[in-house]
Formats: C-alpha cells, sequence, structure tokens
C-alpha cells in the first residue's frame, strides 16, 4: 500500500488526476472505476483540464460506476448519472455508450444488480477503481457490516450516510433511503485501487481502515487484503494515523 499525504485538497486532486492520466497512458482503453461525492470533484476537474490541453484522450476508455441512488432518473440533478456528466462526461472525449452506471429507477432490483454485476466482470473488472471514504468507513455504498464477500446489492443507507449525504439535497427528506452499489467483493476485483480522503471528518475512519484490524464493522479495512492499493490523502484526514 502507498501513501501519499498532502498539503490540502487541491494538492490531493493533482496527485489524483496524476495517477489516473497515467493509468490512461499506459493502456488507453482501460476500464476506470469511478466514484461521486465531493472527494473526487477536483480530480475530474483536473482530468477535463488535461484533456482541454491536448494531454489525455478518453476516447477508448470505459467506466463503472460504483453506486446510484435508488428512485432516482439518470436526468434527476441529484443522481450519480447526473453528477457524472456534469464534472466529467460531458467535459471529455468519452463515448456515452462506454459509460456505466446503475439504474435507479430499474423495476426489478434484484435483475438490476445481477445485470450490473455481469457486465462488470465481462469488462474483468477496473484496471482502476476510485474510492471515497464515508465516515463510517464505507467503500461505494457498502455500509457497516456487510460482508466482504458481498457482490453488486441494494443497500438501504444507514441514517449516519442519509445525514452526510443531505449537504447535496433541498432537505434531509429528499435524501433516498437505498442505493444500488458495487459490493467489496467487486470493488476487491479491481486491479489497483485509489482511495481519495480529505477534511477532518474523515480522520478517524481512515484511521481505522489503514491501521485498525480488518472487520466487516469498518467497511474499508478490507482495503489492507488488496495487492495495490493507493491512498491519497491530506494533512487534515492523515492527523490521526
Amino acid at each position: 500500500m502507498k501513501i501519499y499525504k498532502e498539503k490540502d485538497y487541491d494538492a490531493v486532486s493533482k496527485r489524483a488526476a496524476a495517477l489516473v492520466a497515467a493509468q490512461i497512458k499506459e493502456k488507453n482503453d482501460s476500464i476506470l472505476g469511478l466514484a461521486t461525492g465531493s472527494s473526487p470533484v477536483g480530480m475530474y476537474k483536473e482530468l477535463a483540464e488535461m484533456y482541454n490541453s491536448g494531454e489525455l484522450s478518453f476516447k477508448n476508455i470505459r467506466t463503472v460506476n460504483l453506486d446510484e441512488y435508488a428512485g432516482l432518473a439518470d436526468d434527476d440533478v441529484n443522481s450519480y448519472h447526473y453528477f457524472m456528466n456534469q464534472h466529467l462526461f460531458s467535459k471529455v472525449d468519452i463515448d456515452p455508450a462506454n459509460t456505466h452506471l446503475p439504474n435507479g429507477i430499474a423495476v426489478d432490483p434484484d435483475a438490476e444488480c445481477a445485470s450490473y454485476e455481469a457486465m462488470v466482470q465481462s469488462l474483468g473488472g477496473a484496471d482502476l477503481q476510485v474510492l471515497g471514504l464515508g465516515e463510517n468507513g464505507h467503500i461505494g455504498f457498502n455500509e457497516p457490516g456487510t460482508p466482504f464477500t458481498e457482490t453488486t446489492h441494494l443497500v438501504d443507507l444507514t441514517e449516519s450516510t442519509i445525514h452526510a449525504n443531505s449537504r447535496l439535497f433541498e432537505k434531509i427528506e429528499d435524501v433516498p433511503r437505498q442505493a444500488y452499489s458495487m459490493g467489496i467483493k467487486t470493488i476487491m476485483s479491481a486491479k489497483h485501487i485509489l482511495l481519495i480522503v480529505t477534511g477532518t471528518a474523515k480522520a478517524d475512519a481512515l484511521a481505522k481502515v489503514l491501521t485498525g484490524p480488518v472487520t466487516e464493522a469498518v467497511p474499508g479495512s478490507v482495503l489492507q487484503t488488496h495487492p495495490d492499493v493507493t491512498v491519497i490523502c491530506d494533512e487534515a484526514a492523515a492527523s490521526q494515523l
């Protein structure tokens, strides 16, 4: 495991973008596993700037996203489809047909989970999987107690996750109570994992993930068992290491 401690969010974003860019340059048809939330926004901005400068092309890249809220259509401003289009897909030359997220309004949730999992595995898993970290140690929407053997599934979000995500909605009642998420086993099938963590609020979780016991009570702790993980954090998030 490689750990980079950067001064602030901007420095974290630049380091993370450089790592993703290196993957794309090494393999221009890479499968990128992507995340949403505040952690990767700066990284996506940097990647879009690299594309605009002619340094990078996403023409042959395929993407698989970690998760999507249940009950939200692709064009809902709070959906992760919308988020990805806003922050990355609309700003680079990626083929929309090569971008994949769970269908938030699937009629049959079990069938959607099975279909999405099969799609990810048909691609051979991600070459590089980007992750953020929840304050309770979750990765994707895999809440504490999720079995490490879980594949893509429909998650009942915990109150702490709902509260944390409410900052992105007009009111907390609007936050979906369920989400589709790659399972921990799916995430761990990636060849390389990039974990981005910033802010004091994530310091306790990061310390448990990196130095605590490997336990389903702290889902991110499973990363200790992966052969190729890079962690990029700021000084605030690293304050308890």
